[in-house]
């Protein structure tokens, strides 16, 4: 009975995992993607939109544009984005979302590859500023796509701003393809959304991971022993 009752277990567990993945959404994709898209260089890059080959890969490089525009503090920014978002249950909901960005690329050696800013969107990780409060904290000046929804006033609610300076180095994944006049542009493609981060792999892992960690340590822990409770039932079966 030890081996059915191992294998049942292991079952269960590799689907519980693989649930609270998917309620992890967009992040969870993001972070896989981020780890296992191979590494190429600009130059790499080049080469295959050049020869019309289509792979998805990972990128970095300098933050490059020639048409900055200026944070509150000066800084240099090639893309904003700012979202004002309602707690709903364990997610978080955009109820308004602003987006400022200018045509910007990454830089290494000379080579350049320009970054397709109107697919970048819940691909990008970076450090948020972030703030939170409650629906009766907001007013009209607050929002920018529309007028202020009807909330209850103890709502919670935050503010989300991302943003790219022209400072800043970044790894990009997606496909490269070729632009006009003879330029280089990576995008989404395969299926798989472009992605970029200004942070090392271990610090946008623990960014994505933010707003669910707990299910995530239990996601990796079962997902880990399904297979071992699998082997065991199997191997219980075997020697039975």
């Amino acid at each position: 009975m030890i081996g059915p009752a191992l294998i049942l277990l292991g079952l269960l567990l590799g689907i519980g995992g693989w649930l609270l993945l998917r309620r992890r959404g967009t992040a969870w994709r993001v972070g896989r993607l981020l780890a296992a898209a191979p590494q190429r260089t600009l130059a790499d890059a080049a080469a295959l939109a050049e020869a019309g080959e289509v792979s998805y890969v990972r990128l970095h490089g300098r933050i490059d544009s020639d048409e900055e525009f200026p944070a509150e503090n000066g800084l240099p920014l090639v893309y904003r984005r700012r979202r004002l978002q309602r707690r709903a249950g364990h997610a978080w909901q955009t109820f308004d979302d602003e987006r400022l960005a200018v045509p910007f690329r990454l830089s290494e050696q000379g080579r350049k590859v320009a970054i397709d800013v109107d697919a970048l969107g819940d691909g990008l990780v970076v450090m948020p500023r972030q703030s939170e409060g409650v629906a009766a904290d907001l007013t009209e000046d607050a929002m920018r796509s529309g007028p202020l929804p009807e909330l209850p006033p103890e709502t919670p609610v935050r503010l989300l701003v991302e943003q790219i300076s022209a400072v800043d180095h970044a790894t990009a994944a997606g496909v490269p393809r070729r632009g006009p006049d003879d330029t280089f542009v990576l995008g989404p493609g395969l299926g798989r959304p472009l992605l970029l981060t200004t942070l090392d792999q271990d610090e946008a892992m623990r960014v994505l991971a933010a707003d669910g960690r707990r299910e995530l340590l239990l996601a990796t822990g079962a997902l880990a022993a399904a297979p071992i409770c699998i082997f065991l039932g199997l191997l219980a079966l075997l020697l039975g």
